[in-house]
């Protein structure tokens, strides 16, 4: 197979669809439900169909592209990743993989190679959770974990609830249940991505194997207390919801640090109300976000976090709550499908290692049920999230023609994989 051919096909197709961004200029900024996305969607159903698969768009935005297999009742073999973005984000993080599983079907049609089963190409939507503070929306209900009230429960920024934001993009929301597959219809899912650290890039190490992904909780805390003038109240008798959320937040990121083992606590977003200079806050929003390969340690800092709450809050008289947006456990990655890359790498010259991922993918919502691995190449110097996120294209076609190997030497499962 021709390296420099799949590099240059993968490098088309991102360079084309990195312009699809709220932000020109400023990374890349595709939220879910907007215009970008569908701009994106429709050229990815364009790839596909050119590829030879057969697509179709799902009812919660999900894209798949399907090449027949030998015995189509058998489960399928599923290859994909997301094609949504973090705020003023990279050009490669997630939709790298869904070109990835675009060119892997190129090259089944190349080689003229029928799969035992289907082989399927999939897109995601909404893996990140930057709108609506969630994660996993897509690949969520396509295992039929999703359902309409929680679609209606969470909002954006602007209070636009995920039904609403389906509905202005031209989805039934009603018709949710209709995205979950049949249950043992996907035999194996395969996912490539950036790393989105600086490992691989460090030890100049070509493909990583991952063997496992952190679970991850998900909170937005509300602290309300009273607005007052900022001169003439006594320190003795505020309600500050500035103050308190200060002294928990401060506290948060020394939580993970005691945990150690890779543990990581983040406050990435906060909102203040008034928002006034001369106002003692009345009300302060503000996420958690947790993570872990152990389920026993992210409990245990949420739950020291609450503890902490009651006690600021208790103070004071102010009161608090907290929205659980996202609760995931860790996964451990199918060992015989890492042996088989790993194999691969060898075969072909590139350099490897097993790794765990500290960020949260697609993979970790689906692994929890269905045989998954995922294959990382490298970022350059670690930075992802960002618009300086960059990973050389032939990296991953390095990577592309490893999971060629990989899906050539699955074993089909026993099922139905009707859909």
């Amino acid at each position: 197979m021709d390296l420099k051919l799949i590099t240059q096909r993968v490098q088309s197709d991102l360079q084309y669809i990195k312009e699809f961004t709220a932000t020109p200029g400023s990374g890349c900024t595709r939220m879910p439900f907007s215009q970008e996305t569908r701009y994106t969607a429709e050229y990815l159903k364009k790839v596909m169909a050119d590829a030879g698969l057969e697509v179709r768009e799902d009812c919660v935005g999900n894209i798949f592209g399907v090449r027949p297999g030998k015995d189509r009742s058998l489960p399928c073999i599923m290859v994909g990743s997301h094609y949504d973005s973090v705020y003023n984000g990279g050009d490669y993080d997630g939709i790298a993989g869904v070109i990835s599983a675009v060119e892997l079907a190129r090259l089944l049609r190349d080689e003229d190679a029928e799969l035992p089963c289907d082989f399927v190409a999939a897109a995601f939507m909404d893996e990140e959770g930057c709108r609506f503070g969630t994660g996993y929306f897509g690949s969520k209900c396509m295992l039929g974990q999703m359902t309409i009230e929680e679609c209606r429960h969470y909002t954006d920024k602007d209070d636009i609830s995920v039904y609403d934001a389906m509905k202005e993009y031209g989805l039934e929301p009603e018709r949710l249940s209709e995205a979950a597959w049949p249950e043992g219809s996907i035999g194996h899912y395969i996912e490539l991505h950036i790393e989105q650290g600086p490992v691989l890039d460090a030890e100049q190490t070509e493909i990583g194997l991952v063997d496992c992904i952190v679970g991850i909780q998900r909170y937005l805390v509300t602290i309300c207390g009273r607005s007052d003038h900022a001169g003439t109240t006594p320190m003795d008798m505020r309600q500050d919801a500035v103050d308190i959320a200060a002294k928990v937040i401060s506290k948060i990121g020394d939580m993970a640090r005691e945990e150690g083992k890779g543990t990581v606590a983040t406050v990435g977003y906060m909102k203040v109300t008034p928002s006034a200079m001369n106002v003692v806050a009345e009300k302060v929003d503000f996420s958690i976000d947790i993570r872990s390969s152990d389920n026993e340690v992210i409990n245990r800092i949420a739950e020291k976090i609450r503890k902490e709450l009651d006690e600021e809050t208790g103070k004071t008289g102010a009161s608090y709550s907290i929205d659980s947006k996202l609760t995931i456990t860790p996964v451990n990655l199918n060992p015989g499908m890492l042996d088989i890359m790993e194999e691969s790498c060898r075969k072909r010259g590139y350099s490897c290692r097993r790794m765990p991922s500290g960020a949260g993918h697609d993979a970790l919502a689906i692994g929890q049920t269905i045989d998954t691995v995922m294959l990382f190449v490298p970022s350059k110097d670690g930075r992802s999230h960002c618009p300086a996120e960059y990973t050389p294209y032939e990296a991953f076609a390095k990577g592309i023609l490893v999971l060629y190997d990989l899906i050539g030497q699955l074993q089909p499962q026993t099922g139905s994989c009707e859909k």
